[in-house]
C-alpha cells in the first residue's frame, strides 16, 4: 500500500493522464514508490516524463525540456504537454 506522499503524487499524476487522454495522447504511470508519468504523442512519436513534485504552497508538474505548471491546474499542463509533443509542422 503507497504512502499518503505517494498517493498525492499518484492523484495528481492521474488527474493529468486523464487530461492527456482527452487531447489523443497516451500515457503510463511508471516507478513504484517513486511514479513518474511517460507520455507520448501516438502520431508524432515524441515522449516526455513528467514528474509530479510537492512545492512551498502545493504540487507542480515538471517535464523536459523546461515545462513546468501548477498540478492545481491539469488541464492547462496538458495542453503544455501537448504543444511539446505535437507533430512538429513543415515550412511551407
Amino acid at each position: 500500500m503507497p504512502n499518503a506522499f505517494t498517493q498525492q503524487r499518484l492523484a495528481h499524476l492521474d488527474s493529468l493522464a486523464a487530461e492527456l487522454r482527452q487531447r489523443g495522447l497516451a500515457s503510463r504511470t511508471l516507478g513504484g514508490s517513486a511514479p513518474v508519468l511517460w507520455v507520448w504523442h501516438p502520431d508524432s512519436h515524441r515522449q516526455t516524463i513528467v514528474f509530479a513534485t510537492p512545492v512551498r504552497d502545493g504540487w507542480m508538474f515538471l517535464w523536459s525540456p523546461d515545462g513546468e505548471e501548477s498540478a492545481d491546474d491539469p488541464a492547462q499542463a496538458a495542453d503544455s504537454v501537448e504543444k511539446l509533443l505535437a507533430p512538429l509542422t513543415e515550412p511551407s
